[in-house]
């Protein structure tokens, strides 16, 4: 992948290692979400799952803020920041099958949010805020929120948020368990890079795997589950990776991934 850190582009990208750096770049508008920004993203997420020396993805914010929702202005225009069968910012319908983590710095409101909630680890700074204030507009937080926050939180929560609309703390979504880490104001996008790393130094195809059965094992059957968890670890445990990750932790080393 080609780094792109043209001021005029409303995504950047950056690589770091096998992490890539993705920037939602607007923050004269807190990232408000435009359908150059989706266009944009959608040609980044697939060239980041084309990428066989990416593992890892981080997504944040220019401007000390996440993203605030799409461009109301465009929005009256009839504009969409959506990719069809793809979603908000081409994330929330279909992420990619690699880990992607939010780095969050003040606000992550209604698609904001939603892109956070796409993403499957969440690093918050104390001076994040979250919310879905689609209500407060007439609207409904249709990106995913209203299918996702019950997920990956108390069912009470997600309906309390849902409805009110209002904007809540940092550690409000740390205590109720859709921030996986809290850090100090200014450091989120140094913490998801650690935690990003922390991942990327694993076993690739495992990682992957492990990601695909979290996500769809909730949709098995008691009589299935086993079965359907074996197609998709049994390739994982005949590679030449799962041969590699052994005979590393035998000769005391650290392991050479293939990938395959």
């Amino acid at each position: 992948m080609v780094e792109n850190r043209a001021a005029d582009r409303e995504v950047l990208t950056e690589v770091q290692g096998s992490v890539l750096v993705i920037t939602l770049n607007r923050p004269e508008a807190k990232n408000a979400a435009t359908a150059a920004m989706a266009e944009q993203m959608a040609e980044i997420i697939d060239d980041f799952e084309a990428n066989d020396e990416l593992f890892v993805a981080v997504i944040t914010g220019a401007g000390q803020t996440f993203c605030s929702g799409m461009d109301l202005k465009a929005f009256v225009r009839g504009e969409r920041p959506s990719i069809p069968g793809r979603g908000f910012l081409a994330l929330t319908q279909r992420p990619p099958t690699k880990p992607v983590i939010a780095a969050v710095e003040g606000y992550a409101l209604a698609g904001g949010f939603e892109t956070m909630l796409a993403c499957d680890l969440v690093v918050a700074s104390e001076a994040a805020k979250f919310g879905i204030p689609e209500v407060k507009r007439g609207l409904a937080a249709a990106a995913g929120g209203l299918l996702e926050l019950p997920k990956r939180t108390h069912r009470a929560v997600a309906m309390e948020m849902a409805l009110t609309g209002d904007i809540y703390e940092a550690e409000f979504g740390y205590r109720h368990g859709f921030v996986n880490r809290l850090t100090a104001a200014g450091e989120a996008l140094e913490e998801a890079i650690k935690l990003a790393n922390a991942i990327a130094a694993n076993g690739p195809l495992a990682v992957k795997a492990s990601k695909r059965i979290i996500t769809e094992s909730p949709g098995w059957s008691e009589d299935e589950k086993f079965d359907k968890q074996a197609e998709i670890t049994g390739p994982v445990f005949a590679s030449e990776d799962a041969k590699e990750g052994a005979t590393a932790f035998a000769e005391k080393r650290a392991p050479q991934w293939a990938g395959r």
